[in-house]
């Protein structure tokens, strides 16, 4: 009891209770309802996913591998005692565990689809137990995504790996691909737990708790189709009325979006290749160490030095196996994740001048007396309220955002650069160690000519 004490009173300084039903928020991260109070801002986006197929296969080879999944905060470079005093301090604070384990493949005549295992452990009052087992399919991982946009329209939502369907494969899901996806999976549900916002949001927590059963009744709550065709069809008219007067403020916040996104996205392209280029170079490495072994044997004087080589050549060959995985599970995975935010921040503007266009439309609706006054005068007051709700939350928001984005990428290329040095320096003792053995040869045989 004192320990949930103490965990409550260190979350009580971050967070506030507000919102319908008590649900609680993050500070400075307001949320505003009809009633002019801060709570959930329901979008108009139209969610068709739970019937989607689910034979999709990861991407492009990108890997995204777990880094940072526990804090978004939390850089990832061993070297940074920074970094060892934030894991130390955030470990006390931190009330909400999850794991992404157990992957298993289900085939049916139908379909087929790989579930997850997700184990919650928390000390949370609100949760009736401390510690969940459910099993989830990635569709599952959609609907939350959906959710939580729906919920939280100008708030910066964790991204999940693409769906793909590539034509043509004999195996529609392979080890890689899983485990792949199992890290990335994992990542998503520890980033929204990390959320000051997201955290404690009712789908997420249903998401962690319910049984498969009471998932799928979960889902069928809810506005129906009709319903969110109707939002969808508002959504659609709204942006294609666009939006008069953005904001300055947010003005530069797109602007910032799109050039991050060119150039996160030239990165990612970049380094992919770079990738699979190193890959062609260990293949081509592994067959030609054993070639001088072959040649050492019609060659009786340069035996040694043949076989010097070949053993260099398969230690190289091993320390760039080691680089390339570095490369694999640090790099690569830290860059493609923040390709994937930028098309979410993408959707977060779109879905902020949504809400403004709708203002600006009743706005001018009152101008030209288009409807009953007194009405639209009561709906522009409550838009108005909404609109800036929904600005104060996605500025929040993205200062957060933009501090983990900088924390990750600095973490991600340190530890590149630490990688890299470890390689090289493993490459050149290993051919320095050969050429003072190739000296100390050459200074035997001018001793054995003398003699």
């Amino acid at each position: 009891m004192e320990g949930e004490r103490r965990a409550s009173e260190a979350r009580s300084s971050d967070l506030q209770v507000g919102g319908v039903g008590g649900e609680r928020t993050g500070a400075g991260i307001p949320l505003l309802g009809d009633s002019g109070s801060c709570a959930p801002l329901q979008a108009d986006v139209l969610v068709l996913d739970e019937d989607e197929d689910d034979l999709e296969v990861f991407s492009k080879d990108a890997s995204l591998m777990d880094i940072n999944s526990f804090s978004p905060m939390m850089p990832t470079s061993p070297l940074s005692m920074i970094n060892q005093i934030k894991f130390e301090d955030e470990s006390d604070l931190k009330d909400l565990f999850i794991t992404v384990d157990e992957p298993e493949s289900y085939v049916t005549t139908i379909e087929t689809f790989i579930t997850y295992r997700i184990i919650t452990k928390t000390s949370r009052g609100e949760f009736d137990s401390s510690e969940f087992e459910v099993r989830r399919r990635y569709q599952d991982f959609l609907w939350l995504k959906g959710k939580l946009e729906e919920a939280h329209p100008t708030l910066i939502i964790p991204p999940l790996p693409e769906k793909f369907i590539v034509k043509g494969m004999v195996e529609r899901f392979n080890d890689d691909f899983i485990e792949t996806r199992k890290k990335a999976l994992h990542k998503f549900l520890n980033r929204i737990a990390d959320h000051p916002t997201l955290t404690f949001n009712e789908d997420f927590k249903v998401f962690l708790t319910a049984q498969a059963w009471e998932l799928s009744s979960h889902k069928k709550q809810g506005p129906g189709l009709l319903s969110r065709m109707g939002q969808t069809v508002r959504a659609v008219a709204s942006s294609f009325r666009g939006v008069k007067n953005r904001p300055e403020e947010f003005m530069e916040m797109n602007n910032f979006i799109e050039i991050f996104s060119q150039k996160i996205n030239l990165i990612d392209k970049i380094s992919q290749r770079i990738y699979k280029e190193e890959r062609e170079y260990f293949e081509e490495m592994k067959e030609y160490g054993p070639i001088h072994v072959l040649w050492s044997a019609s060659e009786e004087d340069l035996v040694d030095t043949l076989k010097g080589i070949a053993s260099c050549i398969e230690k190289c060959c091993k320390a760039t196996e080691k680089q390339m995985s570095g490369l694999s599970e640090a790099l690569l995975p830290a860059v493609h994740e923040y390709v994937l935010y930028s098309e979410m921040l993408m959707g977060v503007m779109k879905r902020r001048d949504q809400i403004q266009a709708e203002l600006d439309s009743k706005v001018e609706a009152l101008t030209y007396r288009k409807g009953d006054t007194d009405l639209l005068t009561e709906e522009i007051g409550k838009l108005e309220d909404k609109v800036e709700c929904a600005n104060n939350a996605l500025k929040a928001d993205w200062e957060r955002w933009k501090q983990n984005m900088q924390n990750d990428i600095k973490s991600a290329f340190t530890d590149m650069a630490e990688e890299n040095i470890h390689y090289y320096e493993q490459c050149l003792a290993t051919w320095e160690s050969f050429l003072t053995t190739q000296t100390d040869l050459h200074i035997e045989e001018d001793s054995e000519d003398k003699l």
